[in-house]
């Protein structure tokens, strides 16, 4: 279950805690017993998905980001928005063998099996201040890959960031190395 608004919530946190009401969940997807949080329900919301760009982008305009980096998939739905609001660059990591330049590759672990996950090996100059979005931590293997691509290309995760946590699952013990933001608990 979500976190509850905290009492004497400021006016953006109980907008944001309203956000809650527009994840879907879906019992035994993809397989039996994973309950699993459907984000098409909020960004088919127009006013909604705003809200999660704008807070995205108050929170790292200070920052002067160099560059947004989205997990493929559902990562480039908030990171696309969020660099053209920042006015910097977007750099995807996207699964094996889907980037045409020479890239960085990272294997890592999943519940049931591995992957890859690349990026471009001149994806932005060395020391390039980055924030690293997908829309849901669970057990933070990806994002961790991610990371690691990073750190490889020249960046510095400045953050990484996430619409989602699925705290139970404690996927910010993979990325102890880097600040997490997440807009809603679970």
């Amino acid at each position: 279950m979500a976190r509850p608004c905290r009492a004497g919530a400021t006016k953006k946190e109980r907008a944001v805690a309203n956000l809650n009401d527009l994840i879907r969940n879906i019992p035994d997807f993809p397989i039996p017993g994973i309950q699993f949080k459907d984000i098409t329900t909020l960004i088919s919301n127009g006013p909604a998905f705003a809200q999660v760009v704008d807070t995205l982008a108050e929170r790292y305009a200070p920052l002067n980001i160099d560059a947004v980096v989205g997990i493929e998939s559902r990562g480039f739905i908030f990171s696309a928005p969020l660099a053209y609001r920042l006015g910097v660059g977007l750099v995807p990591v996207r699964k094996h063998g889907k980037l045409p330049a020479a890239t960085h590759r990272v294997e890592y672990e999943l519940e049931y099996g591995s992957n890859k996950l690349e990026i471009h090996r001149d994806a932005f100059p060395t020391g390039a201040r980055v924030v690293v979005i997908d829309d849901l931590l669970a057990t933070g293997g990806t994002v961790a890959a991610a990371c690691e691509l990073v750190q490889m290309a020249g960046g510095r995760v400045e953050e990484v960031a996430f619409i989602i946590e699925l705290e139970f699952l404690k996927g910010r013990d993979k990325l102890t190395r880097y600040p997490v933001y997440s807009m809603l608990q679970y």
